[in-house]
């Protein structure tokens, strides 16, 4: 193939997978993140594999910038499912030392449900 066509898949690569992802709920993000980050531990290794067997220096660049990138990509996707996953477990009112979980649901002062006015403290 010759450049313009390279360039030509590369770009309706970049279109059409931004419009698959951007289409994607939220609920099924967390399981697809982690089919993606199965497939970029792939990419890793055949990166890996490449820069081993590279004889000329711009092939051995080339894939050592790739082993970089996939590196970056893998352990940034594993962060974003590990924080996705957090947003999913049962969170408690109360932590265990008495002070209100961050993102709990404050309660309300009595004043203010009976008067619809703040308290003023």
């Amino acid at each position: 193939m010759d450049g313009m066509s390279l360039l030509t898949v590369t770009v309706l690569a970049v279109f059409v997978g931004f419009e698959v992802v951007s289409k994607v709920s939220s609920t099924l993000h967390t399981p697809l993140m982690s089919g993606a980050n199965a497939i970029h531990g792939i990419i890793l290794v055949g990166a890996i594999i490449v820069a081993g067997q590279a004889a000329d220096p711009w092939i051995l660049a080339v894939a050592l910038l790739a082993v970089v990138l996939a590196t970056a990509n893998l352990v940034g996707g594993f962060v974003v499912t590990d924080r996705m996953l957090h947003m999913f477990r049962a969170r408690k009112d109360v932590a265990s030392h008495g002070a209100p979980v961050q993102g709990a649901p404050l309660q309300e002062s009595p004043l203010k449900e009976s008067t619809g006015k703040e308290d003023p403290k």
